[in-house]
């Protein structure tokens, strides 16, 4: 089941560059999308968790759920279980795409494409997103988990690792001058 998330705080992104969780399995781009706990937003999403799972699993689905829930298997947690900066009275969807399937879409409010060195994405900011939920059913175990489709800049906000975003605004363009020589006093 396909959702969008709007004005999602975003944190440990993995967006540009395919990277393997703790050093192990396979390499994929990842984020956490931060839900305040009060949201309609988080309403859809605990509704597209239920829905995948009773369409997979029927009437064990609850069961499943609260037994992944309890063993923090599932791709949507309680934020206040979490030490984090900006996880209190907040939920945490984990999303990841493999890096076989592609890169997910990382655009600016506009939709043109954002890329590394862009200095917007960052763990603090805000996002729209598109995930998909899926039923996770293999020697790993059974849960739902979240596939990252795209991401979507929405606005600053306080970055969670202290560190302000990268930012050009302020300095005057100084243009190019022929004969500046080596003199900068």
């Amino acid at each position: 089941m396909r959702i969008v998330i709007k004005n999602a705080r975003l944190a440990f992104p993995d967006l540009f560059e395919a990277v393997q969780f703790n050093g192990q399995g396979p390499f994929s781009y990842r984020c956490t999308l931060l839900i305040p706990s009060d949201s309609d937003v988080k309403k859809e999403i605990d509704a597209a968790i239920k829905e995948t799972a009773d369409g997979k699993w029927g009437a064990k689905a609850p069961a499943l759920l609260e037994k992944s829930k309890a063993l923090g298997k599932i791709c949507f947690t309680d934020g206040n279980l979490k030490d984090y900066n900006g996880y209190a009275d907040n939920w945490a969807l984990v999303t990841s795409r493999k890096d076989s399937d592609g890169a997910p879409a990382i655009i600016d409010r506009d939709k043109t494409p954002l890329g590394k060195g862009s200095g917007k994405l960052y763990s603090g900011c805000y996002v729209n997103a598109i995930v998909d939920f899926f039923p996770q059913d293999n020697e790993y175990g059974k849960t739902v988990r979240s596939g990252l489709v795209s991401v979507q800049y929405v606005k600053d906000g306080e970055s969670f690792g202290g560190a302000a975003p990268v930012t050009v605004n302020g300095f005057d363009d100084l243009g190019f001058e022929e004969d500046e020589g080596d003199d900068l006093a």
